[in-house]
């Protein structure tokens, strides 16, 4: 892996995208034998305590009302099917009334998917498939536009507060502030470019993640008030469910607005204020899910350079070897940084650019933008698989993109499209 760019070590060519998905393949394994071993360590105990318990209750109960222990299980089992269809010992609300299917469908084209309502008949499950295929991809485009639009409103901010300091470093020394048409040559008689700088300007990965994180925990613990004084949960379990739900992981262990009436509360304002908590923190998570795999991406990279060190000195000191190709996706500073030539997968990106600064201005994507955008992601898609068909793998290019965040389809893409920016000079 660490020679990825030539057989110099005895291996064969490791194209950089390859060692990329290797290496982060190694590291989900190595991650969930960790969390594996941590969540055996903590909840195995509990587990057995929980078996010995049920086993000592199922004793004295059978030997109380004298019953055979093939009878009560036969009754436990027709529990369990009831359970599954709905029907607990406790009063909840209907699980196929009108506002409960809404409640059903809004976990499964979200994805949580909690488990606690299931169909149960063949038409159910049969439309579920076509039903679920449509709503969970227009969820996720809606997601994807949710997403264009954070990072639009993160990077108008953040510009805002650059242009502010960048007003203030251009004073002249004796704090009278200069003209508009004498600031260029302040700024760039001060050695430092902010003219320039401030035109190439874009928005900081870790910023962007530092304002998502504080909004989902904002989010999360303002929900996770109403859901304690609502349900009665304990806070710490509250923001339990917050995280399994807004995460889309959905164990369904603990779910909420199941009541029929809830004492003391405006039961519909509850429900009302349940939908908009779960929709607003599911968009905050996902989104800040995309840029968190934008700066493992980053970490894979600085991996991948710090991998591929012991093999430059099997390569030859001068001349360009016969395996090796121009580094894709490379890591490099804002001022080394080459203008791109045209290309299928540039066309879209570099039009945006330089489309009035659009993309600088902070301004929203057009659907236009939007659609070209796909129509790339799909035509890259398309040239990358005909390579792959035909034995030629793709090559790179000097036209690619020259930072740590580039390429990508889909969420990635687009967080790559507003968070072009490098590891070195952020």
């Amino acid at each position: 892996m660490a020679c990825r760019s030539g057989g110099c070590c005895g291996s064969g060519p490791i194209n950089e995208d390859n060692a990329r998905f290797l290496l982060l393949a190694l590291f989900i394994i190595i991650y969930l034998l960790c969390g594996a071993a941590v969540f055996s360590a903590l909840e195995q105990p509990k587990e057995r305590e929980a078996k010995d318990r049920w086993a000592q209750r199922f004793e004295l109960f059978s030997q109380k009302y004298n019953l055979s222990k093939k009878d009560l299980n036969n009754f436990l089992r027709n529990y369990e099917e009831a359970n599954v269809a709905g029907i607990r010992v406790d009063t909840i609300r209907p699980r196929w009334d009108f506002t409960g299917a809404f409640y059903f469908v809004g976990t499964v084209v979200s994805t949580i998917g909690f488990g606690m309502t299931t169909p149960a008949t063949i038409g159910g499950k049969v439309f579920l498939m076509f039903y679920g295929l449509l709503g969970c991809a227009a969820t996720i485009l809606f997601f994807n536009l949710f997403l264009e639009r954070v990072i639009t409103v993160i990077a108008v901010v953040l510009k805002s507060c650059h242009e502010r300091r960048h007003n203030k470093a251009v004073l002249p020394q004796n704090g009278r502030r200069v003209s508009e048409g004498n600031r260029a040559g302040v700024a760039g008689g001060s050695g430092g470019g902010k003219g320039a700088d401030l035109a190439g300007w874009k928005p900081s990965v870790y910023c962007v993640m530092l304002i998502l994180g504080v909004a989902a925990i904002l989010v999360s613990c303002c929900a996770s008030l109403m859901y304690s004084a609502a349900e009665g949960w304990g806070y710490l379990d509250s923001l339990y469910f917050c995280f399994v739900a807004f995460s889309t992981i959905g164990f369904g262990d603990m779910v909420s607005s199941q009541r029929v009436v809830y004492e003391g509360h405006a039961t519909t304002a509850y429900r009302l204020g349940n939908f908009l908590f779960i929709l607003t923190g599911v968009c905050c998570i996902y989104s800040l899910f995309n840029v968190i795999s934008i700066v493992i991406k980053q970490v894979l990279n600085w991996l991948l350079r710090r991998l591929e060190a012991p093999c430059r000195c099997c390569l030859p000191r001068r001349g360009h070897h016969p395996h090796r190709h121009p580094r894709r996706n490379v890591v490099a500073p804002g001022h080394l940084r080459a203008r791109r030539d045209p290309s299928i997968e540039t066309d879209a990106i570099n039009e945006s650019e330089t489309d009035n600064g659009r993309r600088m201005s902070g301004e929203m994507i057009s659907m236009r933008d939007f659609l070209a955008a796909n129509k790339v992601n799909l035509a890259i898609m398309q040239k990358q698989l005909s390579e792959m068909a035909i034995g030629h793998p793709r090559q790179s290019s000097s036209c690619s993109h020259q930072n740590g965040f580039s390429g990508g389809v889909g969420a990635l893409g687009i967080m790559n499209n507003r968070l072009a920016e490098t590891s070195v000079d952020r």
